[in-house]
């Protein structure tokens, strides 16, 4: 009966877990370029039982075969599918549409600079006419630093090639991966790589005054929180069932009338 407990409290764990995911991702569904996060669950290992000196076996400890211990969260894994595209009409707004990822400088508190990739399509010019995103994070381009005119118009082909008055400026940089496990979130709309992160050609199309939305749901991560809550409350059905049982064992059965 104790081993119910903890099956019961595991399984609550488990879909409190679950509720903090969908949760983060339905405050992020307007959010532009945000991927959804989803959690697979898998079985604790195995734990073997053994009988423990027992006089049937000459009180040596003796293996009878195995029980679970429950469920635990596998992984917190993303989904990278494409978000539909809305037109905004604005000059620095730059949906990908299909594979890739937009390139960033981005400084860190040890003054060094990294590079992070994302999906937000939402960028902005500076006085000094760098291209920026919200965080003021430098896009990148085949030069580096993105640079244009303040007082030209600026134009972006589908190859992200950027003309200022029709003059050819630089052409923005899209990175993509062989494997999107090896690249991590930083942050809800960031990644960065991992160990083993092996680059290739970006095969995504770039649309000027654009943006792209989140690719999260919200209809089916509102049908799966009822879900879990109503798994949730299974389990405190669960341990209360046992906590009833473990009372009456303990204070009426054996209970001389």
């Amino acid at each position: 009966m104790v081993r119910g407990l903890y099956t019961a409290y595991t399984g609550m764990v488990n879909e409190q877990k679950r509720l903090d995911v969908i949760s983060n991702n339905l405050a992020n569904s307007a959010t532009v370029g945000y991927k959804e996060e989803s959690v697979s669950s898998q079985a604790f290992d195995d734990v073997l039982t053994i009988k423990i000196r027992d006089n049937s076996v000459g009180y040596n400890n003796q293996a009878i075969g195995s029980m679970s211990l429950g469920v635990k969260i596998g992984e917190v894994y993303t989904s990278y599918g494409q978000g539909s595209l809305v037109e905004t009409g604005n000059t620095f707004d730059l949906a990908i549409e299909g594979e890739g990822f937009f390139t960033l400088r981005c400084p860190t508190k040890s003054g060094q600079d990294v590079e992070r990739y994302t999906r937000n399509s939402c960028f902005k010019m500076t006085q000094d006419g760098y291209v920026v995103d919200v965080n003021g994070n430098h896009l990148q381009g085949e030069g580096g630093d993105i640079v244009v005119p303040v007082d030209a118009t600026i134009s972006i082909d589908k190859t992200g090639a950027i003309y200022a008055n029709g003059e050819y400026i630089d052409t923005i940089v899209l990175t993509d991966f062989e494997d999107y496990d090896y690249i991590e979130k930083y942050g809800d709309n960031l990644y960065q790589t991992v160990n083993g992160a092996t680059t290739k050609a970006a095969s995504g199309l770039i649309n000027q005054g654009w943006t792209e939305a989140s690719n999260v749901n919200v209809v089916s991560e509102m049908v799966d929180m009822i879900t879990i809550t109503r798994a949730y409350e299974a389990g405190q059905k669960v341990m209360q069932t046992v906590d009833n049982m473990l009372e009456a064992s303990c204070n009426s059965v054996g209970r001389v009338g």
